[in-house]
């Protein structure tokens, strides 16, 4: 006979088996959609002499997607791949930067944000497949991730793993929410002070051709609202 006690341990036992399955498997579709052929399509559009081709890699992806279990659980797996390197494309030039040029000749400190106050020996521009920026990004994201965002920003253009780990932190904290209302929120989300309600079409534009370009690689439908 189970008492009510155990049978409660049984039953988390139960779930905890089922949500760690659903994780793993879900992980592992992530996998395969990012092939080596898809990822090293992006790749191989970057000049030779790009620094970022020895950089990024579908390697240090996958290592740093391991620790962000709810990549790829908002919408379609398959739409959400593609809309996150859809932007990656556009901020890296497909994989050939790794920080924002003439980036560190900007002002990216905010000094009103208190909790994360800037080194001021140090810049906090553009950096990685996000171009992570500000000191507002930099502190809490190193503090998830494990490392001194704000007096050692320069990890992230140095370690491929802890570099893509940023990008997934900042996707799933402040672009996965919004996926659902359409690729053009993930262009807010991102970048809509400088790109959108008529800020820059051009790059909106560019953004939603890759967008468009790698759901018809996946088979996945784009959706409405790519625009912001």
């Amino acid at each position: 006979m189970l008492f009510p006690s155990m049978w409660k341990g049984l039953v988390a036992i139960f779930m905890a088996g089922i949500l760690a399955g659903s994780v793993s498997v879900k992980a592992q579709m992530v996998a395969d959609i990012v092939t080596d052929e898809f990822f090293d399509g992006i790749l191989n559009q970057a000049d030779a002499s790009c620094e970022g081709r020895n950089f990024y890699s579908r390697a240090a992806f996958l290592e740093a997607l391991s620790s962000f279990t709810q990549f790829g659980t908002a919408d379609d797996t398959r739409r959400e791949v593609a809309a996150f390197f859809a932007h990656v494309t556009h901020e890296t030039g497909h994989f050939c930067y790794i920080e924002e040029i003439n980036g560190a000749s900007r002002d990216y400190c905010d000094q009103n944000n208190d909790r994360y106050p800037c080194n001021p020996n140090k810049g906090y521009y553009g950096r990685g497949p996000i171009q992570l920026s500000w000191n507002f990004n930099y502190g809490p994201a190193g503090e998830n991730i494990g490392f001194d965002g704000l007096n050692s920003p320069e990890t992230v253009a140095t370690d491929p793993v802890i570099s893509f780990k940023t990008a997934i932190w900042y996707w799933v904290n402040f672009v996965q929410p919004v996926i659902s209302q359409g690729f053009g929120a993930t262009i807010r989300a991102i970048n809509g002070a400088l790109e959108c309600d008529g800020a820059n079409p051009a790059t909106v534009e560019r953004r939603v051709e890759y967008y468009i370009d790698y759901c018809n690689q996946l088979g996945v439908d784009p959706g409405p609202n790519l625009r912001c």
